[in-house]
């Protein structure tokens, strides 16, 4: 069974006659041009409302699926390194989990569950006012928590799982949380953070952890509650009464502060409201709604803390889709011992993923093709072939035949997968819809709870990020300094969106929100993103204002649009582009895929085979096969030649939240990353003159 195409007519139309000097007419949808969606349908006003009608609708469907860890195996390797010029190896553990096979609640299990929950917290004395922070992973009894506050009214604030000590207490201290719920192997981090949160008197928790870490938070100071959620959830099942009326939430109450992961400064928090997240889950519902088949189910793995993942699972909850949870680290069949990976376990038919993401499925995939054999390479490429062009017939026996392989990686059943948070590059979108499933773009923020633009099958195409979505109207303003004008063939400029997706502010930070470069005094929220209308209604990221860098030679170039191209190149694992106003190009410091870097190097030079990764870094043959694949990707994209890299630093060390080098949601830490690597950078365009 397969979906029905839908005619969304022109894409986007212009609903402003005469717009103002410098700024490109105000485009909405087309299906919903008389109207921004405000809610899926009448009476659907609020989360408590859509957990009721899901309940309702859906009944004993499956809703939620997880799994248990029913044994952790360790197994140590050597590992190679350089230290004081010497080779040394070390022996390092890996850990590996096995796990159980999905286990379900349907629909009315999730509405009791979450009763619980709201009951359990009114009893601890959880207030309307009051805000319970959620620092966990991605899981059942993350949505059960925020599902619970939001049916009482009480707000949740977000914190990413990989947050340090500094910022949680950031998270936890800005809007005075009384409460936190949490994993048992975080506990120790909030056990460190307690003493300096004046306002947190309630710990909830699920796992197993140690009784001692326990001990601890009790012991912190009096009146403190430490609760693991199945209690909280029998404490609210012991109460018969239902949750008062003046407790139920309405369309205006806060539903959540969620904190962004922004690249500088301390995270921002997003106040968004119940009306925000129903508008939201309307805009889903009325431009993919159609898209969605009985027996349809989800992969949950990125942090619900980030937007994208926090109102797909509330959209997808509503239509009665099955949503799966997993883990980034147990997705594969690799990654895991004695038993299947997330992916062929669960078999998803939807999933949504970042760049970085479909980058490494997409680099895993090719690995395993190159490591087959001359004869299943040229099978595979010769397949591709076949796909892209479009054979009629011969695609379906392709993908029957020669891809199948490749498709059953993630289970098989997969038909729409979405890409968001940042550009896709068009190489690895292209590769990815031929080789594995129909790709998607997204383009969105915390600051509209995701939604922006979103590319429906109908219009698929590479390097567009969509048409509007039904509950924003959308805006382009003049960036004159770089040559982006509305008056532009096609008209360009700065993304402003304005609707009811939109947020009205951060949360106590008066001088963001009276500050009209972004957000204007007839409310348009400013994005800092640069894009132009394509003639069928589509809206393409060309920029971002913020990362535009004029050259010595006066021309912009846009740092992040050169870094999704680069990163297609198959050496590169992840990079960060860099320049400045007195250089003729860029640089970039790269983290090579040693995978595809070892394989390569195989076959083009006489470098020792187990020469370890960090000492391949500093050798200037591998540095300028890096710089010539990379280029000849740049190359292939048209770039001009101020567009094209002038050097390459190499690191074996990865980018993680934790050394501070990217976010938790992945994005670069452009300044740190810049801090970090400043010696080599200097170097670098000294010796290139």
């Amino acid at each position: 069974m397969s979906y029905k195409p839908r005619n969304f007519g022109k894409g986007s139309v212009e609903v402003e006659s005469n717009p103002p000097p410098g700024q490109a007419p105000t485009r909405r949808l087309a299906i919903t041009a008389d109207k921004l969606v405000t809610q899926p349908f009448e009476g659907i006003d609020t989360v408590y409302d859509i957990l009721a009608y899901a309940a309702r609708t859906h009944g004993t469907n499956n809703a939620m699926g997880w799994r248990e860890v029913v044994d952790v195996h360790e197994e140590e390797k050597d590992v190679k390194k350089v230290v004081g010029g010497k080779e040394v190896t070390e022996k390092k553990k890996w850990k590996y989990f096995q796990l159980s096979e999905y286990k379900y609640i349907n629909f009315l299990q999730v509405k009791d569950a979450v009763t619980e929950v709201s009951k359990g917290l009114l009893e601890l004395g959880v207030g309307k006012d009051d805000i319970f922070n959620v620092y966990a992973q991605t899981s059942l009894n993350w949505q059960l928590m925020a599902f619970g506050c939001s049916c009482i009214s009480t707000a949740i604030a977000t914190a990413y799982d990989t947050l340090g000590e500094s910022g949680l207490t950031h998270s936890l201290n800005e809007p005075n949380c009384v409460g936190i719920f949490t994993n048992g192997e975080l506990l120790p981090v909030v056990s460190k953070v307690i003493a300096n949160v004046p306002s947190l008197r309630i710990v909830v928790y699920d796992d197993k952890p140690s009784q001692s870490v326990l001990d601890s938070i009790k012991n912190s100071r009096e009146g403190i509650t430490v609760i693991h959620i199945d209690e909280l959830r029998k404490v609210g099942q012991s109460k018969t009464e239902d949750i008062p009326s003046d407790r139920l939430p309405t369309r205006d109450r806060v539903a959540c502060i969620m904190y962004t992961s922004g690249t500088t400064g301390p995270p921002k928090g997003v106040v968004i409201t119940q009306g925000n997240l129903i508008a939201s889950v309307g805009a889903v519902y009325t431009l993919l709604g159609h898209l969605f088949i009985p027996g349809d189910s989800f992969l949950a793995y990125l942090p619900l803390a980030h937007i994208l993942e926090y109102i797909v699972e509330l959209a997808l909850f509503f239509v009665g889709m099955t949503i799966g949870y997993g883990r980034v680290r147990t997705l594969t069949d690799q990654s895991v011992r004695q038993c299947k990976g997330d992916l062929s376990e669960f078999k998803p038919s939807i999933m949504v993923g970042v760049p970085a993401v479909w980058e490494t499925i997409r680099k895993g995939i090719i690995g395993k093709i190159n490591s087959t054999g001359t004869v299943k390479k040229s099978v595979f490429n010769g397949a591709m072939s076949v796909k892209k062009a479009g054979v009629p017939g011969l695609s379906q026996i392709v993908d029957n035949v020669v891809l199948a392989q490749v498709k059953a990686a993630t289970g098989g059943r997969l038909r729409f997968a979405l890409s968001g948070g940042a550009a896709l590059s068009k190489e690895t979108q292209e590769f990815l819809n031929l080789a594995l499933v129909t790709m998607l773009q997204g383009y969105g923020m915390t600051e509209s709870c995701g939604m922006c633009a979103i590319l429906p099958p109908e219009f698929m195409q590479y390097g567009s990020v969509g048409l509007p979505v039904p509950s924003i109207e959308i805006k382009l303003l003049d960036v004159p300094e770089a040559g982006y004008r509305a008056t532009n063939n096609p008209p360009q400029g700065e993304v402003c969106i304005r609707g009811p997706s939109v947020t009205k502010g951060y949360y106590k930070r008066d001088d963001l929100n009276n500050d009209e470069t972004i957000f204007t005094k007839d409310g348009w929220l400013r994005t800092g993103d640069v894009g132009q209308w394509n003639k069928d209604g589509t809206l393409s990221l060309i920029d971002r204002i913020k990362n535009l860098v004029k050259l010595q030679g006066g021309e912009y170039i846009a740092l992040e649009r050169l870094e999704s191209t680069y990163k297609s190149c198959n050496l590169v694992s992840n990079i960060c582009v860099h320049a400045t106003t007195d250089a003729k190009q860029p640089i970039a410091i790269i983290i090579p895929n040693e995978q595809h870097l070892r394989a390569t190097l195989k076959t083009t030079s006489d470098i020792p085979e187990h020469t370890p990764l960090s000492e391949l870094c500093q050798k200037d043959k591998v540095k300028e096969l890096v710089l010539k694949e990379c280029n000849a990707a740049g190359k292939k994209s048209g770039f001009k030649s101020l567009e094209m890299l002038q050097a390459v630093i190499l690191t074996p060390d990865e980018w993680t939240p934790e050394n501070g080098l990217v976010t938790a949601a992945q994005k670069v830490q452009r300044k740190k990353v810049a801090e970090k690597f400043d010696k080599e950078i200097k170097e670098a365009y000294k010796n290139q003159g």
